[in-house]
Formats: structure tokens, C-alpha cells, sequence
């Protein structure tokens, strides 16, 4: 059972979601590590050992790209972005590496971070939004769903994460 006092701290909480800066780096990575860590994830071939996940401001400087940080009370919470999809065709990009703290689930905060990167996308001029995933990470798949991802059954691009499972597009 939520609490009321729990309730009332979500009223009063400052939600902020902004581009990457450099700074954020640090926050990110750690979110992200232990998010992996986990849903028993942390492994070769997942972002895990990504080395753009120590360095996201650098892996987001294209211009047909953006990462998207969420920041609840000046603390960040989650981040997802978009980049062209690596290997593949230009028309498609990838939804890229949404992860949040425990403490930032449950508050549509997800939603708004995924409905901000397919906006870019669109504007970007992609026709598809492609993503990867893992079976177990139940409340992600549902919310790709319920915003038009659906399964495909087999990877695209070359992504370097071959331990994901799941692959899902949305037409853009």
C-alpha cells in the first residue's frame, strides 16, 4: 500500500527532462550498470560493456541524435536516446539505452522520456524506431507496446549487443 506521505512527496517533486551535458556522464553509467545488474543482466554484449555507456554526452553529439535525462529533484533518475541505428539503414534509428533508478519507475517518467525521443525521431526524418531488450525487463516491453513497438524476429543493424533477445520496431 502507497503511503500518504509517499504520495505527497511525488506532488512535490521537481521533474525536469533535458539533453545530456558532459557532467551527467558519471550518473548515467552507474544507472545504467545497476539497472543491468539487476535483472541479471550484466554481461558481454549488452550495454553493460558498452563503452559509450561511461561516455554518453560523446555518443550523443551527432546531430541525428539526442539523449534525453530525466531529473527528479535535481537528481538524475533515467535517460533514453536516439541514435542512427549502427549498420543499418539510414532511415532507421535505435531507441537507445532507457534505464532509471528504482526509485523513478512507476512515474510515467518512462513515457515521457520515450514520447520525447520518438518526437526527435520523427523530426529527425526516420521512417522506423528500432530497439533491443531482454525478456525479463517486463515494464519496459509493455510500455514499447503500448506506444506502437511491436516484435520482430531477428536483430537489425550490428549493434554490438548480441546477448539482447528481443528486438522491436515501431513505424515512425
Amino acid at each position: 500500500m502507497i503511503s500518504f506521505n509517499y504520495l505527497l512527496s511525488l506532488m512535490n517533486a521537481n521533474l525536469e527532462i533535458r539533453t545530456i551535458q558532459k557532467k551527467d556522464n558519471r550518473s548515467l553509467s552507474k544507472i545504467i550498470k545497476s539497472t543491468l545488474e539487476e535483472f541479471n543482466a550484466a554481461m558481454e554484449g549488452t550495454a553493460y560493456t558498452d563503452s559509450e555507456t561511461d561516455a554518453m554526452f560523446e555518443a550523443y553529439a551527432d546531430n541525428k541524435s539526442v539523449y534525453y535525462v530525466a531529473l527528479l529533484n535535481n537528481e538524475i533518475v533515467a535517460g533514453c536516446g536516439i541514435n542512427p541505428l549502427q549498420n543499418g539503414d539510414k532511415d532507421i534509428c535505435e531507441l537507445q539505452k532507457m534505464y532509471m533508478s528504482p526509485n523513478a519507475r512507476g512515474q510515467k517518467i518512462g513515457k515521457s522520456l520515450l514520447s520525447k525521443c520518438i518526437d526527435f525521431a520523427k523530426q529527425a526524418g526516420y521512417q522506423q524506431c528500432y530497439l533491443e531488450t531482454f525478456p525479463n525487463m517486463r515494464s519496459a516491453i509493455a510500455l514499447y507496446k503500448k506506444n506502437g513497438f511491436y516484435n520482430i524476429s531477428h536483430s537489425l543493424g550490428n549493434t554490438c549487443h548480441y546477448s539482447c533477445n528481443v528486438w522491436m520496431v515501431k513505424d515512425l
